[in-house]
């Protein structure tokens, strides 16, 4: 490990020595100052300006808005060549590298268009990059997509983004799929930072506020080299706004309610910058009852409820900037088991009978009504606090960036209906990790980064019962990633090594199943404690051709690894909600893979057209499956009759797929878009009999088409006016892992959704309020994803139908009101 960190920083100060400069009497701050950078925006029909478009510098975090002329100033830039982005509704999208240092104004004309083609992507590349000039496929949800969205949870919020999936487990819990890849191949950012809160777990989704998320990047694969060794399905990562103009304060309220689970959602935000002073704070409560289908009615206990927090403060300066930043995500959720009467087919619940007993009744109709959460349930507590530093070293636009975090992830699991408020499983896990990376100045087209990360990592059990053992981890890895511009043709790639040290403790129960000293006498071995070692190094090397400024063509190679899990090594137990019993192994090694991607896009300003392949080859791909007896059936545990037995394994998989979309905007109808799209994944593993030859948990072919009308201005009140109906039709999944009796087939199904909502806003023009309204599933479809885990709940014998069905027809209305203070 020391030498890892060492190894960062000794590539940190050679980055800084082979551009150093002698130094002038002035010191460096100063020497960065640029002089004020101006410039106007027009419209390139008319020649008039363009007032209230966003002018932001992605990798300085300083942006400002263009007054009523289209005209706009930065006074505090450092000197150097960055990345401009420049959007306005209505408008293409304009990226490019400019000289704040050479005092030459940025006057531009923008084209209208229905389509946005030239997008920002920050994460996992050298340099602030357009999305169509990154190799790397890579995909954007913006704000506005994210407000007309009715969703339950941060992920839920992009699980229909083509290519993303999700797990879930009712409407709390959702963890993210990319390309058929889930729970730790995906590394989940926070604001550019690694979010740590036990991902191995079925029942553990991801600790973020949905209404604090500006934007999404979504990285498809292994190309992601600054953030870690776990991304080789990719990266997601959720970003909070840019800092605002200088000399603004802002104010937001949000409200939002959805029919089917009684749904209220309500979060309050204040932001601000004063002479280079930036903060940004917002608090969001929701709570939710169970929700409610066609065939299950109300789900007993799929109630969760929320209470967040989060936000930074600190300074932007002609130097750089420094924020603190924090987060505290706490959440209470049920969990679903799917236990029911076998005469009436109406929800049971466990009941403390007295005297340690327990025995079962019918769930009444106040209780599935209420908001009042039974066992088992869950209790979330996620802080997180950090530092990022950003610093601009010498005039040449080189860049020092600093990143350290401490998160405490609390996770507590009650069961027992006899002490409901006694944690079962109580898992305390805290992380501390720092992240150093240089920017080198641009030169001849050059853009290099290195840098070195680390991690520290404590995991205790606190609880009654134990899934998997106390551990200490131990990471660090360095890093370098190129960027080279010839021309048309945008070459990217990058080399990063990894070491990864897991030391799990070994625990020892007596007769009342606490812990007990090693050596005592019938002491049970629940974990028999091991050290496991795991390092190798990620790559990848890819290419974006843009034969002209309407088609381009990419294709990257990336080889991607990850070291193991706590759960997939060393877990013994069960996991409530989980419906199962857990065994890891302590011998299974590293994954690697070697993915290989291609895709064309083409865009124009009526007609938008794009295909993203892949194959994704995996050595050593780690799962759980089923474990029978030897006369075939469950090896069911003692612990209940319906907990079978899961033992995690490794094979060679191979995964195929990619994702086409195809808009529409016909002229002359430019308000009208016809948006479709299909993904698709084929998963297979190698070297096996025929009957378990598929992966499991690999979602199905999924098609969407969305038909919407975009309206500028309808009145004089009435501005940004949508309407929309959107169909998905999700395949069958006839491709499971059916071996071992581990995965079911799961039936195609159809899925309606519409919505509409517009700003209101006041004689002058400014907006008072947002609404908007979104029906999911309109027609009240009975049905369950493949990916829910609430599939495999238990019969309900009055019906014959085995597990829980997702969520029926919701009604969802948000109302989003903006003040500017000052």
């Amino acid at each position: 490990m020391r030498f890892i960190y060492s190894t960062g920083l000794v590539l940190s100060a050679l980055a800084l020595s082979a551009r150093a400069q002698p130094t002038p009497a002035a010191p460096a701050r100063t020497r960065a100052a640029a002089p004020p950078f101006t410039g106007r925006l027009t419209d390139a029909k008319t020649g008039e300006g363009l007032p209230g478009a966003n002018v932001v510098f992605p990798d300085l975090k300083q942006g400002t808005a263009t007054d009523a002329s289209g005209s706009f100033s930065f006074g505090s830039l450092p000197r150097g060549r960055f990345t401009v982005q420049i959007t306005s509704l209505g408008y293409n999208t304009v990226t490019q590298t400019v000289d704040t240092g050479s005092g030459q104004p940025l006057n531009l004309a923008l084209t209208p268009a229905a389509t946005e083609i030239g997008q920002v992507v920050v994460t996992g590349v050298s340099q602030a990059t357009a999305v169509r000039r990154s190799p790397v496929p890579t995909t954007i949800v913006d704000r506005t997509r994210l407000n007309q969205t009715s969703a339950t949870n941060a992920v839920d919020a992009i699980a229909h983004t083509p290519g993303v999936s999700q797990i879930t487990t009712g409407a709390a819990i959702s963890k993210p799929v990319v390309r058929g890849l889930s729970y730790n191949r995906v590394v989940t950012l926070n604001n550019g930072a690694r979010q740590e809160g036990q991902q191995w777990g079925d029942e553990h989704g991801i600790e973020l506020d949905q209404y604090g998320v500006d934007h999404v990047e979504i990285i498809k694969g292994p190309g992601s080299l600054l953030y870690g060794s776990d991304a080789m399905a990719g990266v997601i990562n959720f970003l909070a706004p840019d800092p605002l103009p200088e000399g603004r304060i802002t104010a937001q309220g949000v409200a939002n309610y959805q029919t089917n689970n009684n749904l209220q959602g309500y979060s309050l935000e204040n932001a601000g910058n004063l002479n280079g002073l930036n903060w940004r704070v917002r608090g969001t409560r929701k709570v939710a009852a169970a929700y409610q289908n066609r065939y299950d009615g109300r789900v007993f206990n799929s109630g969760f409820n929320e209470w967040d927090a989060s936000g930074y403060v600190g300074v932007n300066k002609s130097w750089g900037y420094s924020h603190l930043t924090f987060s505290s995500f706490n959440q209470n959720l049920g969990l679903s088991e799917g236990v029911r009467d076998s005469t009436s087919g109406r929800f049971v619940r466990d009941v403390a009978l007295g005297g340690g007993q327990v025995g079962s009744q019918v769930v009444s109709d106040d209780e599935l009504r209420s908001y009042t959460l039974f066992v088992p349930r869950q209790r979330i507590n996620h802080l997180r606090i950090g530092i990022d530093n950003n610093l601009i070293i010498g005039d040449q636009g080189g860049r020092l960036a600093v990143q350290a975090n401490y998160q405490q992830n609390l996770r507590r699991e009650f069961g027992d209906a006899v002490a409901p408020d006694t944690p079962n499983l109580y898992f305390q896990l805290r992380t501390a990790d720092a992240a150093l990376r240089y920017y080198l100045p641009e030169m001849a087209g050059w853009n290099l980064v290195v840098g070195a990360s680390g991690m520290r990592q404590q995991n205790r059990n606190l609880g009654l019962e134990f899934l998997i053992p106390a551990y200490n981890l131990s990471e660090g890895g360095v890093f370098g990633v190129v960027k080279k511009t010839l021309g048309p043709v945008d070459l990217s790639g990058g080399l990063r090594y990894d070491v990864r040290r897991i030391d799990a403790q070994s625990l020892y129960l007596g007769a009342s199943e606490q812990p007990v000293p090693p050596g005592t006498p019938g002491a049970e071995t629940k974990f028999g404690g091991f050290r496991s070692t795991f390092n190798n190094y990620s790559g990848s090397l890819g290419a974006a051709y843009n034969a002209s400024d309407r088609l381009t063509f990419k294709a990257d190679i990336a080889r991607g690894f990850r070291a193991p899990n706590i759960a997939e090594l060393g877990s013994n137990g069960v996991h409530e909600g989980t419906i199962r019993y857990e065994v890891g192994n302590p011998n299974l090694r590293a994954e690697t893979s070697l993915q290989l991607d291609a895709g064309v896009s083409y865009a124009s300003e009526h007609v938008r057209f794009s295909v993203d392949a892949f194959e994704n080859s995996i050595d050593g791909y780690i799962f759980s499956r089923r474990v029978l007896n030897q006369r075939g059936t469950d090896s069911l545990v003692s612990t209940g009759p319906d907990i079978g037995l899961f033992e995690y394994v490794q094979g060679r998989a191979r995964l195929l797929g990619g994702e086409a979309t195809l808009d529409f905007h016909p002229h002359p109808l430019d308000w009208l878009h016809f948006e479709n799209s299909f993904s698709m994944v084929r998963a297979r593993q190698l070297d096996v009999p025929a009957d378990q030859q598929y992966l499991p948990f690999i979602p199905p072919d999924r098609f969407q088409s969305e038909l919407r009308g975009n309206f500028r201005r309808q009145g004089q009140r009435l501005t940004n006016v949508y309407a929309r109906l959107q169909l998905e039709q999700n395949f069958a999944q006839n491709r499971f892992f059916g071996a071992f009796d581990t995965e079911t087939a799961t039936p195609a199904y159809t899925l309606f959704n519409a919505g509409a909502g517009t700003d209101v806003a006041d004689k002058q023009g400014k907006t008072l309020f947002s609404v908007y309204l979104t029906c999911n599933n309109l027609f009240d479809v009975a049905y369950q994803s493949h990916l829910s885990r609430l599939k495999y709940a238990e019969v309900n014998y009055a019906t014959g139908r085995r597990g829980i069905y997702n969520m029926g027809r919701t009604l969802s209305i948000k109302l989003v009101v903006p003040l500017t203070l000052k």
